[in-house]
């Protein structure tokens, strides 16, 4: 099984955010130890080495990165993707629209992220943490 994860989910994790962290958490952890492949769309790395900046400084922001790319496989998207992504009507958000693109173009299963209520017209199921983890007895 292949889960796309959302930005919000890495964030809940590396800000510790209390009511989301243990679920993403335990996302994160079944992907590190390969009991569940997980990929993070392109843009995600820029936009949580750029929300991260009132935490972090750069090193680090650069570390926690490359510790999270140890595990999660960096998942792109093609001109076509972001073509078809910028036709759609169907998401208020855009960058969750390029999100859906992203795990349609790399197969994903589910979109693993906060936000499911932004991901109703999405090609790729979405599922918060929690019910993923309880849906497949994780």
């Amino acid at each position: 099984m292949l889960v796309l994860i959302d930005t919000n989910v890495i964030l809940d994790v590396l800000e510790k955010r209390e009511a989301f962290y243990e679920s993403s958490n335990h996302v994160l952890s079944l992907c590190a130890s390969k009991k569940i492949s997980g990929c993070i769309a392109l843009h995600s790395i820029s936009n949580i080495f750029y929300i991260l900046r009132k935490i972090y400084s750069a090193e680090n922001r650069r570390r926690l990165l490359l510790g999270i790319l140890k595990f999660l496989r960096v998942a792109d998207v093609s001109h076509e993707n972001v073509r078809h992504a910028l036709e759609r009507n169907g998401f208020s958000d855009f960058e969750d629209c390029l999100q859906d693109e992203c795990a349609a173009q790399n197969h994903a299963d589910y979109i693993i992220t906060r936000n499911t209520d932004d991901f109703s017209n999405s090609n790729i199921p979405a599922v918060i943490p929690s019910d993923f983890l309880v849906k497949y007895n994780l």
